[in-house]
């Protein structure tokens, strides 16, 4: 798959994707504190599916 996530982005997923995995262990939030898998995997493998219908990207093209 080709990459579609950039700097920001990416580092925004994996902030975000954790601490909702973390809210979600200690209780403090609800279940869907679990979407936080799909946005730590989107970051860390720096692809999103949701962008590629749309062929958008948030990666700089060298």
């Amino acid at each position: 798959m080709t990459r579609n996530v950039g700097g920001i982005d990416r580092a925004a997923r994996i902030v975000a994707g954790a601490a909702l995995i973390l809210l979600a262990l200690t209780g403090a939030i609800g279940a869907w504190g679990w979407i936080g898998v799909l946005l730590l995997a989107t970051g860390l493998l720096s692809v999103c599916p949701a962008y590629l219908p749309f062929g958008f990207s948030t990666r700089k093209v060298k």
